[in-house]
């Protein structure tokens, strides 16, 4: 009986440590996000002057990526179905401020060179997130399957 009873808790322990390990990783690059974000926004802890020639369009796009990191992290943790949906915004998001920066640097806007490298950092970052989010969703499908044969 022993036997069966810790099988199970290994099985089950197999299927949510890595879904778990996401929801962390996201988490913790959001609230990091968030930290440096905000502090430059709300001009907390001197950050804002310390950052230079930060784009204000950048900022906003990773504080509003910030609270989609958490939101995703929270529906891995309780298993919803849509995180993964909320990374393809937040990569739109992004994806769209990077743009925006390319526009203002065109027409001879003041930033800083790290800025380019750091937000395609964080697309990928965000994709590749968005890639095991969605993944753990067919796994969690694959094994509701199982289940029923």
């Amino acid at each position: 009986m022993t036997t069966f009873f810790q099988s199970n808790k290994q099985e089950i322990m197999r299927k949510i440590a890595p879904r778990i390990l996401l929801a962390v990783l996201i988490l913790l690059f959001a609230l990091l996000t968030l930290f440096l974000s905000g502090s430059v926004i709300f001009d907390l802890f001197g950050i804002r002057a310390k950052e230079g020639n930060y784009v204000l369009l950048v900022v906003w796009a990773n504080f509003i990526s910030s609270l989609l990191y958490l939101v995703a992290a929270y529906g891995l943790v309780v298993q919803k179905k849509w995180p993964y949906k909320i990374l393809i915004i937040s990569v739109a998001i992004l994806s769209a401020a990077l743009a925006g920066l390319f526009i203002h640097i065109d027409q001879g806007g003041w930033y800083e060179t790290k800025t380019i490298g750091a937000m395609i950092f964080r697309i990928c970052v965000t994709l590749v997130f968005t890639f095991f989010s969605y993944r753990q969703l067919k796994m969690r499908k694959q094994s509701i399957i199982l289940l029923l044969f």
